[in-house]
């Protein structure tokens, strides 16, 4: 009978298990399907998801049903925009709400959003992207019946995790990030009042008109709130929150409104220990608090009252507060002392003009250097209002010795600051600085800093800035790193419009250097970049490494240096001007002595566009062409024999292209531009060069030891890596040559020489043809056309000639005008013998008879020529 009774169990038991594998195939089209018919009566824009499962083993008793990848995408106006991205979405209900009928809605008690991305935004004319709830009549809505709904609400517990919010509003130019958000909350959710235990964690950044002013802020919040779903009343109850590691507890209560929220809130401190003071400090700055050890009391306190509609919000009294306060970490030496702090937001009216701030005081002392702040900022909403003062010293040795700032080498040097100014935000905004009240002082000396960042180490011997109402002058400022040194002057304008308004930073600076040593401000690797060629094409920098001249910048900077070392490159007396401006550097006047002569360049380097570009013009004094053509690496590509002349060169260059994003050097392919110049006092050393040696080896008539080309003006013009020559003429011994043709980057080239050669020159069996010619005779082969072709690259060059060609036609053309020399003899002579002479004419001639007694004379000649010519021309018999 027990074994009967066991059989039974274990058979219902082995049944149940069954039916519970069994449950998610005999349901799970019915759970996507209300899936799909939830979203498509409620939602107008175009949802998907990966698929849908269920579980019944997972949570038993529990049904727990998935959604993997879910997705909503805006329709318009945010056609395109991503509003929801969930990597998973769990429900959980009973196991019995799945044998509910369709007239009957399941009842969720539970949701998990996990691993989401929400974008929420607001465009300018206040449309938000969140709104994609289908809209019915009123009447529909009324007819509608609420069992029809697929699923209902019975929520007891929800939950997300490592999700992230951002809430962009594009009308008040303001962003929220809510990072890493985790939250839950549990409570009986179908209660019209109820209490909700929440916990939160996040990190908050808040951005407002481009402006940062919270980053990554750490919160978190537990929290019991009583809720009262009837009139809307949410209450504070047992409660600790966090901002970053200082502890507050709230009290009161938020009301939703129709036109808003109703606020009756206050919050402290739970006690006056000044740690909590450091806790406001994020960890990665201030450390852990562990062993500090603190005196004094810090407080901070505050009520909000009131409510916050589109034209109010709630009356603010907030306060911190601390006196005679100190600190010491266990592992520094020294201690942050004396601190006092007295600062009061204030709001009476509940209008946001009349918020204003108070720092009435911040001072602290380290060792014996003590520093005072001040400040008072009124009338936030409309026009800003700014008093503010700094006085006092900082050692910033000290710093670390009593902060823990992470730094890989300590700060070294001495600020003094005794600043005051007075504005407000209007005059900022239009420039109107009569109305900017500023004055004061700002010195900074024996400031000494090193990074691996680095090359050299860093030290700012003096450097001091004046205020002044209309802008802010550098006195003074001496720099050295390594061997080389920099002094400048200046002012800047707008010095504030750049700091609040984000405005234009306008400056005017004089720079000298007696040494500038490119090597001594980039590190190795970096130095080497910036000469290292680039014959790629071009490519847009990666986002986040290329080079940017700052938009924000209106600078000109005047410079003068004795000695400037780049890379293999030493100019002296370095002078002209830098002007920046529009995301653009221009040069004007640039003058520098190099190569035994003078160096001019001016032009311009513009960011503006993802790949940089530049244009540049160029002017060589007397430089010289060896060096030149070898140091400068773009002119050793565009004009590569130029190495092995010596001598000086006059040249005017116009180039243009593209730069690296990286390091700002020249993409090669992408120059293109022209350069004419003069070749002065030239010597050409043909064994330097296996184009010229190849070319001396080849044509026999041919001794570069005789090229001149001094005074001669060459014209170049170079494209897409493509360098072309305009044809040119130069002097060779007692012939001339045209040179035309291109070559490329790559070295590959292809020229013509047109040679004007004597036909003595062309060899012995020529010369002795030419001897049996008298000097007239021979005169007319002084010039003979040969044609020279280079081929191959400028390492392993191809030389051809057309001189087979050439000397057989010589020949053949020499051989020609003797015979029909010696035949033009014996017509003359058989004419004279044939006519008797040229006679007057006869007396009594008849008309006609003379010109007649001619044209037969001439007719005999010319076939007793011809007669002749055929016997002269054919070869001896036998």
């Amino acid at each position: 009978m027990k074994k009967k009774i066991w059989l039974w169990v274990g058979g219902i038991v082995g049944g149940l298990f069954l039916v519970l594998l069994a449950a998610p195939f005999l349901f799970k089209g019915k759970i996507q399907d209300l899936v799909l018919k939830t979203i498509n009566d409620n939602l107008t824009a175009t949802v998907s998801f990966d698929q849908v499962n269920l579980s019944l083993l997972k949570n038993f008793p529990k049904a727990t049903v998935t959604i993997d990848g879910l997705t909503i995408v805006n329709t318009a106006p945010f056609e395109g925009d991503t509003l929801v991205h969930a990597q998973t979405i769990g429900l959980k209900m009973s196991v019995m709400e799945l044998f509910n009928g369709a007239d009957k809605p399941m009842n969720i008690e539970e949701i998990l959003l996990k691993e989401a991305k929400i974008n929420v935004m607001v465009n300018e004319e206040g449309l938000a992207n969140y709104d994609i709830a289908l809209k019915e009549d009123d009447e529909k809505e009324e007819d509608k019946d609420k069992e029809d709904t697929p699923f209902s609400l019975a929520l007891r517990h929800y939950q997300i995790e490592n999700t992230k919010l951002v809430y962009t509003d594009l009308s008040s130019k303001m962003q929220v990030v809510i990072d890493e958000f985790n939250h839950e909350g549990r409570g009986n959710l179908t209660a019209n009042v109820l209490d909700l235990d929440t916990k939160s964690k996040a990190k908050v950044s808040f951005i407002m008109d481009g402006t940062s002013f919270l980053n990554q802020v750490q919160l978190s919040l537990d929290a019991m709130i009583g809720m009262d779903m009837d009139q809307q009343i949410y209450t504070f109850k047992e409660n600790k929150a966090l901002i970053n590691q200082l502890p507050l507890q709230f009290n009161g209560q938020v009301q939703l409104l129709e036109a808003g929220q109703a606020f009756d809130l206050s919050f402290a401190t739970p006690d006056s220990d000044f740690k909590n003071f450091l806790g406001l400090i994020p960890e990665a700055y201030a450390g852990g608090l562990k062993g500090v050890t603190t005196t004094g009391e810090f407080k901070v306190a505050g009520q909000v009252k009131g409510n916050l509609t589109e034209t109010t919000i709630p009356t603010l009294a907030i306060e911190m507060a601390a006196n005679k306060a100190s600190f010491k970490y266990p592992d520094l030496p020294k201690a942050v002392e004396q601190i006092v702090l007295d600062m009061k937001i204030n709001n009476t009216t509940g209008l946001m003009k009349d918020t204003y701030v108070d720092l009435n005081k911040l001072s602290f002392k380290i060792d014996q250097d003590v520093f005072n702040a001040s400040a008072n900022i009124k009338n936030l909403a409309e026009n800003p209002l700014v008093d503010a003062k700094l006085n006092g010293v900082i050692n910033l040795a000290n710093v670390t010795k009593a902060y823990p700032v992470k730094l890989d080498v300590p700060l070294t040097g001495i600020l003094k600051a005794n600043v005051t100014t007075n504005f407000d935000m209007n005059s900022v905004e239009k420039s109107q600085y009569q109305n900017i009240k500023n004055a004061g002082d700002i010195s900074l000396t024996n400031f000494h800093f090193a990074s691996v960042a680095m090359a050299k180490p860093l030290d700012i011997k003096e450097a001091a800035i004046s205020f002044n109402t209309n802008h802010v002058s550098l006195n003074k400022f001496a720099l050295a790193t390594g061997q080389t040194d920099i002094a400048a002057d200046g002012r800047l304008d707008n010095l504030y419009g750049f700091l609040f308004n984000k405005q234009t930073l306008k400056g005017n600076f004089n720079v000298r250097s007696t040494n500038f040593i490119l090597a001594d401000l980039l590190k190795g690797d970096t130095a080497q970049a910036a000469e290292k060629p680039k014959e790629e094409k071009a490519k847009p920098a990666p986002q986040g490494e290329a080079l940017k001249i700052p938009a924000f910048l209106d600078c000109t900077i005047n410079a003068d240096a004795k000695t400037v070392v780049y890379d293999n490159l030493t100019l002296k007396n370095v002078k002209g001007r830098l002007i920046v401006k529009d995301e653009t550097a221009r040069l004007e006047n640039m003058t520098t002595d190099i190569f035994g002569g003078k160096l001019l360049f001016a032009g311009d380097v513009s960011t503006k566009e993802t790949q940089p570009k530049f244009n540049m013009d160029l002017g060589l004094k007397t430089l010289d062409i060896k060096d030149t053509f070898t140091q400068f690496e773009f002119l050793k590509k565009i004009a590569p024999i130029a190495g092995i002349i010596a001598g000086n060169i006059n040249a005017n260059i116009k180039l243009n292209g593209q730069l690296e994003g990286s390091d700002f050097s020249p993409i090669m392919n992408t120059l293109s531009g022209d350069l004419t110049g003069d070749i002065l006092n030239s010597q050409v050393n043909v064994a330097n060069s296996k184009l010229l040696s190849s070319l001396d080896s080849a044509v026999k008539f041919v001794d570069l030891s005789k090229l001149d080309l001094n005074n001669k003006r060459i014209h170049l013009k170079f494209k897409d890596g493509k360098v072309q020559v305009s044809p040119f003429d130069l002097k060779l011994k007692d012939m001339n040559v045209q040179v035309s043709g291109e070559h490329g980057f790559d070295q590959q080239m292809n020229y013509d020489l047109d040679f004007n050669v004597p036909a003595k020159m062309l060899g012995s069996d020529v010369a002795n043809l030419l001897a049996k010619l008298s000097p007239q005779e021979s005169a007319k082969y002084d010039a003979i056309p040969v044609k020279v072709g280079l081929t191959g690259d400028f390492s392993a060059p191809k030389v051809g000639t057309n001189m087979n060609e050439v000397i057989t036609n010589l020949t053949k053309q020499i051989a020609e005008d003797q015979a029909n020399k010696y035949i033009d003899k014996g017509k003359d002579a058989l004419k004279d013998l044939l006519s008797g002479g040229k006679k007057d004419k006869a007396e009594g001639e008849q008309p006609g008879e003379g010109e007649q007694k001619k044209n037969e004379t001439e007719e005999a000649v010319e076939k007793i020529g011809k007669g002749l010519k055929d016997l002269f021309g054919k070869k001896k018999s036998e």
